[in-house]
Parts: C-alpha cells; structure tokens; sequence
C-alpha cells in the first residue's frame, strides 16, 4: 500500500555543504532540486500529499546570515516554481505563523495557494515557522474564541479542524533525513500513529530510490491504531444485500 500522505523533515542541507568544502547556502541550494525530486517521486508512486518542514520556529536562532539567505531563497522559489506547481496541477499550501515574514513574502504565499487552490494531482505543503506545540496552542485559542462554551469539555474532533493543516488526512509516513531520530516540534498532533522512518542520507542526496526505500519500510508495518493483529485479521462479515 502506497502511503497517501507523506511528511518530511529535509535534515541535512549544511552538513552535505561542509562534506565538500561549501558555504552552508550551497546545501540549502541544492535541498531546493531534491525537492523537486521528491514532488515528481511522490506523484509518479501516488502519494496525495506531500509536507516538508522547511523552517521551524526554533531556526530564527540561525546565524543572521544565513537566515536572510534563507529568506531570500524563499522569495525565488516562490516566484518561480508555484506557477510550475500550478502548471503541472499541484495544489500549494504554507502552514505556520506567517507573522514573522516580510509582507512580500506572504503576499506571494497568498497568491501561491489562491492560484493552486483547485488543483488535484498532489497536495504540496510547506511547514515555514511552523511549530507543532503553537499549531496547538493556536488551534485551541481559536477553537474557544470560536466556540466558548467548550472551554470545560472538548473532544479531539472538537479541536482538530482548526489545526493549520486541516485540510490534509494525518501523515502515514514521516521522513526524516540526515541522521537524527526526532521529530524536532514537527507535526506533534498529527505524528500520533505516524510511521516513523530515519534515514541517514541528507537531504541534498535524497531522490527516488530513497523514497522508495522509505516506503518499502513503511510497507513491511502493522499499522493497528490500537488494535491486536488478531483483530486486524479477523474477516469482516458478509452483509447480505
């Protein structure tokens, strides 16, 4: 089974860049490519949704530099490669708490999705000051300035549509390149019953063949919710029409 959504951390950008004697922005060029990769990769194997945590909350601690570069290279990708997402009808959605951009980049993010946002073929979302602890901290304030009277008993059903990524099915399958075995803040919510896979490839080298080795991963899992196997196994009943 192919996995319908798919969520990444690209782990790895400035260590791919130090390995060959490169500024850290060299990395962070070429993640750019690998995203592409990943995009074709997804679409080409059936995977509806794809998210990619691109700059968390707890980057703003960068060097300036390399924040601003960050920063600009945001810009250029967005002038360049939402329309190519559009042509090729990839919906294009940025979660997280866009306050701290300049308006020039939340206007394109804006234009970004409104240009998109009847596409199909795949989902295509950027987690970009994104946290998974203020995506529910602000899921909550909305929910009860919204809704009042649930502030002394809520269910999760309650709380989950204002979750900035509520337009998407829970991740089946989360990604993580580069090493690291954590989740960094990343989805917390939504990572409850998450395959986890952690590759030690960086993110620069991803391609094809290492999402398919992920999936592979992902395919040879018991995903039980809670269940036993036994009852997984168990035949349904036939209804009689």
């Amino acid at each position: 089974m192919i996995p319908q959504h798919v969520a990444i951390i690209m782990d790895g950008n400035g260590r791919w860049a130090k390995a060959r004697f490169l500024p850290r922005v060299a990395g962070h060029k070429r993640g750019v490519e690998t995203v592409r990769t990943a995009i074709k990769a997804c679409i080409e194997r059936g995977v509806n949704y794809l998210t990619l945590f691109a700059f968390s909350s707890e980057n703003w601690r960068r060097p300036t530099e390399e924040i601003s570069f960050l920063m600009q290279l945001f810009i250029t990708v967005l002038e360049q490669e939402v329309v190519k997402l559009h042509e090729n009808g990839i919906r294009f959605k940025v979660i997280g708490d866009l306050s701290k951009f300049e308006p020039k980049i939340i206007e394109f993010i804006r234009n970004g999705e409104a240009m998109t946002a009847t596409n199909t073929r795949l989902t295509l979302t950027i987690a970009a000051n994104y946290g998974g602890r203020w995506d529910i901290i602000q899921a909550t304030l909305k929910m009860l300035t919204q809704n009042p009277e649930l502030i002394r008993n809520f269910a999760e059903k309650d709380l989950s549509q204002y979750f900035a990524m509520n337009y998407a099915p829970e991740p089946d399958l989360f990604i993580r390149t580069g090493g690291e075995q954590r989740i960094s803040n990343f989805l917390l919510w939504h990572l409850a019953y998450t395959e986890l896979y952690f590759t030690n490839t960086l993110w620069p080298d991803f391609n094809a063949n290492s999402l398919d080795l992920a999936i592979q991963s992902y395919q040879q899992r018991e995903r039980r919710f809670g269940q036993t196997s036994e009852q997984l196994q168990k035949p349904k009943p036939i209804i009689m029409q």
